[in-house]
């Protein structure tokens, strides 16, 4: 491989960490061309870009992007090293999960997820948990409107005739004064 192949290589692979805000660095060696087919096509489905690198153009990639978390994704680069890459944090962990009913492999190395550092296939219980943006925007949400529904339905029920009760009387008495 010339000097200018290996430089595109690494042009690209820092194109896709700068253009990804999580990625997967998994050991997918010893997969027959069936499960890695199967891998792949697993992956398109769910817009994971699975990209097998040599890990010394990884990085030099990841030295380019630079960041706190470099030193540390890099103490992992040793055999076969495949990355993923996804919008959202938990897909490549769910994947995987899903593809070791069958399989022994993909073994997680390392992970860049919401802005941290996972290292280790013990970690992927604890990355598949990591909730979305938007799961926890929803959770948000019904934390807000539970009170509110709460009020809703005093309101309807039989505390409600209550609460009218006590207005009405309320305006009588102010009426009365």
């Amino acid at each position: 491989m010339t000097r200018e192949e290996k430089t595109q290589i690494i042009d690209s692979i820092t194109e896709k960490l700068r253009e990804y805000p999580h990625y997967y660095l998994v050991d997918t060696s010893s997969l027959n061309a069936e499960k890695t087919a199967k891998l792949r096509r697993m992956c398109f489905e769910k817009e994971i870009k699975l990209m097998v690198v040599k890990n010394t153009l990884l990085g030099k990639a990841l030295e380019q992007v630079g960041g706190d978390h470099v030193e540390e994704i890099s103490g992992v680069l040793s055999g076969s090293t495949a990355v993923m890459f996804s919008t959202v944090n938990k897909a490549p962990a769910v994947l995987i999960e899903e593809f070791r009913k069958t399989s022994d492999k993909p073994v997680l190395k390392a992970a860049y997820v919401e802005e941290s550092v996972y290292v280790g296939d013990e970690q992927l219980k604890t990355l598949t948990a990591i909730k979305s943006k938007e799961e926890l925007v929803g959770d948000i949400i019904s934390l807000l409107q539970s009170p509110a529904k709460n009020v809703i339905s005093a309101l309807q029920g039989s505390a409600g005739g209550k609460i009218a009760g006590l207005v009405k009387a309320l305006e009588e008495r102010g009426g009365a004064a």
